[in-house]
């Protein structure tokens, strides 16, 4: 009788730490983002094995999350904000945090004299004012990624 004990005590070993293994190799194990990173580029390179998609929402709760299925090297564009994301597979991942600063940056070329070429190389939308002197003569929105030709002596570009 005692060694039908160990063998049923040996079984239970061997199972709980064949589950515990089991459990930490199907789990998504995540190589980038890092965890609370804070950054201007909007263009997130996801490295996540493991996993079938990811999971990301502005909130905590996942109430409205959007789902996007994971490649190697996915790429995703996120507007500046405060974001919670979590990849998926047999298991879930732990939530994390990623933030994206707004970032202005307009760049000007000048082509004449008094023309120039306005780039909005930043990651908001921005509004542009452009001044011939003291008067205002033109207001545009610039996207991200476009740029726009404008006539003037001053030109001033703010976040939409």
């Amino acid at each position: 009788m005692n060694t039908v004990y160990k063998i049923d005590l040996a079984v239970i070993v061997v199972t709980i730490f064949s589950l515990i293994f089991a459990v930490g190799y199907i789990s998504p194990m995540i190589i980038s983002p890092i965890n609370n990173l804070k950054t201007s580029d909007s263009n997130i390179m996801f490295s996540i094995e493991k996993a079938d998609y990811i999971l990301i929402d502005d909130n905590l709760d996942f109430t409205t999350p959007e789902k996007y299925p994971l490649a190697e090297g996915t790429k995703i564009n996120l507007e500046p904000g405060k974001y919670f994301w979590k990849a998926v597979g047999v298991f879930d991942s732990e939530i994390r945090t990623l933030t994206i600063e707004s970032e202005v940056d307009l760049q000007l070329r000048k082509i004449s004299d008094e023309s120039y070429s306005v780039y909005n190389a930043g990651n908001v939308n921005l509004n542009i004012e452009v001044y011939n002197g003291t008067s205002l003569i033109e207001t545009k929105k610039l996207p991200v990624d476009k740029s726009a030709k404008l006539t003037g002596t001053k030109i001033i570009g703010e976040q939409e």
